[in-house]
C-alpha cells in the first residue's frame, strides 16, 4: 500500500468501503449485533433506573453490568468483548451530550435526545472496532471472533486505520469504515477568491459565472418511482405488532435503493463541484447558511433535493483536506446590502423580487449575485467598496 506525499495532520477522516462477504461471516455479524443491542437496551433501563432513584449512572457502572453480564450469560460470553465494550462508550457519549443540552437549557428543537431503545426489526447493525478488534491482512478485514471479510478496495488508505465500523445501510449492504489520520494535500496557488451563496432555485450562485451550481432535481426525477413505491408499502402495510409480509419487505427494499441511488447522485455532484471550486481559488467565503427552516416552509420539497447542507459540508471539508481558506460568512442581511458602497435596503427584498437596485449607488444586479459578491466584502477578500466602507457583519467563523 503506497503512501503519499504528506504534509500536515489536520484531524481525522473516514474512508468508507464496500464489503463482499460470506453467508457465514454475515451470520455472525448479525449475531454479534444482536449482543451488541441487547447491551444498549440494558444501559438504557439501567440509566432511567439510576434516574429514578437518585443515583449516577456512568461508564465505570455499566462496564461492571457488562463484566457480570458476560459471566452469567454464555451467549452474551460468545461474543468479542471490543464492540460490545464501544456499545457503552457510544451510549455515554450520547447520553452525556443529552444531559449537557439539558443543563444549558437549549431549545427543544436543538437538544439532542436521550438515548431509547432499540428495536431489532427497525435499528440497522452497526459494529465499531478499535485496533486491538481487527487487523488487515492480505487485503482482507480480520474481525475479533474469526469473522474473515472481503474488502472491495476502491482507493488505498493513506495510513493505518487506527478503528473500524461495520455496518449494514438501508439497502442490505456492508460496509467498512476506517478513521484514519487525516493530512493536508495541498494544490497550486491560484490568487483566485470566490464568494459563494446558498439558494433554491439554483444552489449555489458564485462571484464566478464558470462556477455556479444549477439545482441538479433529482428527487424530482425519481418521484413517480417513489410515490409508486409508496403506495405499494401503503396497501401492504401490517397491522400493529405484525411483522410485515415478502411484499411489503420487497416494496420497502426498492423504496431504500432509489432513495440511495438518489443520495449518492447529490453527494456525487457535490464532491465533484467542491473539488472545481477548491482547485481553480485560494479563498473562499460562504455563507453559514442553516437550511433547517426551509423544512417547515412552502419550499421544504425543492429545498431538501437540493441538498444544501451535504454540498456545503463537501465543500468546508474539501477545502479543509486541500489546505484553502474556508471562511464562513454569518447570512444576516446579505440579501439587503450593496457589494459596491455597502448600503442597506429599508426592508427585506421579497422572494419574488430576483434583481436588486442599490438606494444609494443606484447599482443594478442579480440579487444572488449581489449576496455572492457581499461574502467577499465581509471575509475580507476583496478591498472596501467605493466608499471606503463595508457591509456590517457578524464575526466570521473559521471553517478550516
Amino acid at each position: 500500500m503506497t503512501t503519499p506525499q504528506l504534509v500536515k495532520e489536520t484531524g481525522h477522516a473516514r474512508y468508507t468501503y464496500r464489503l463482499r462477504m460470506s453467508s457465514k461471516a454475515r451470520t455472525a455479524l448479525l449475531a454479534e449485533s444482536d449482543r451488541c443491542r441487547w447491551i444498549w437496551n440494558e444501559c438504557v433501563a439501567r440509566s432511567k433506573k439510576a434516574h429514578a432513584d437518585g443515583e449516577t449512572c456512568g461508564p465505570a457502572r455499566l462496564d461492571r453490568m457488562l463484566t457480570e453480564a458476560r459471566a452469567m450469560t454464555p451467549w452474551l460470553a460468545d461474543g468479542c468483548s471490543v464492540p460490545q465494550q464501544q456499545v457503552i462508550r457510544d451510549f455515554s457519549k450520547s447520553r452525556a451530550k443529552a444531559l449537557k443540552d439539558i443543563k444549558e437549557r437549549l431549545p427543544m428543537h436543538r437538544r439532542a435526545g436521550m438515548p431509547k431503545f432499540k428495536k431489532k426489526h427497525e435499528a440497522l447493525p452497526t459494529l465499531n472496532y478499535t485496533r486491538r478488534g481487527f487487523r488487515l491482512k492480505d487485503g482482507r478485514l480480520h474481525l475479533a471472533g474469526g469473522i474473515s471479510v472481503t474488502v472491495v478496495w476502491s482507493r488505498d488508505l493513506p495510513a493505518d486505520p487506527s478503528s473500524v465500523r461495520v455496518y449494514q445501510d438501508s439497502v442490505g449492504h456492508w460496509y467498512a469504515s476506517f478513521v484514519v489520520a487525516a493530512h493536508v494535500q495541498p494544490l497550486p496557488t491560484t490568487g483566485q477568491a470566490i464568494g459563494i451563496d446558498w439558494g433554491v432555485t439554483e444552489t449555489a450562485t458564485t462571484t464566478s459565472d464558470a462556477h455556479d451550481l444549477p439545482h441538479s432535481q433529482y428527487g424530482l426525477k425519481a418521484r413517480a418511482k417513489l410515490t409508486r413505491y409508496d403506495r405499494m408499502m401503503a396497501r401492504r402495510k401490517p397491522k400493529r405488532r405484525q411483522c410485515g409480509s415478502k411484499g411489503y419487505r420487497e416494496a420497502k427494499r426498492l423504496r431504500a435503493k432509489t432513495c440511495k441511488k438518489i443520495a449518492r447522485q447529490r453527494q456525487d455532484t457535490a464532491r465533484k463541484w467542491a473539488k472545481k471550486v477548491v482547485t481553480d481559488h485560494d479563498a473562499i467565503a460562504v455563507e453559514d447558511f442553516q437550511p433547517k427552516f426551509l423544512a417547515k416552509s412552502t419550499m421544504a420539497r425543492k429545498a431538501a433535493d437540493a441538498a444544501i447542507g451535504a454540498t456545503k459540508q463537501a465543500l468546508i471539508e474539501m477545502g479543509r483536506k486541500h489546505g484553502r481558506d474556508v471562511r464562513l460568512v454569518h447570512p444576516a442581511h446579505t440579501t439587503m446590502d450593496c457589494a459596491m458602497c455597502g448600503a442597506r435596503t429599508k426592508h427585506a427584498l421579497p422572494l419574488s423580487e430576483r434583481t436588486y437596485t442599490c438606494i444609494a449607488c443606484g447599482t443594478v444586479s442579480s440579487r444572488d449575485k449581489n449576496s455572492a459578491h457581499v461574502m467577499l466584502v465581509r471575509a475580507g477578500l476583496t478591498p472596501a467598496g467605493v466608499e471606503g466602507v463595508r457591509p456590517p457583519g457578524a464575526p466570521l467563523q473559521e471553517a478550516a
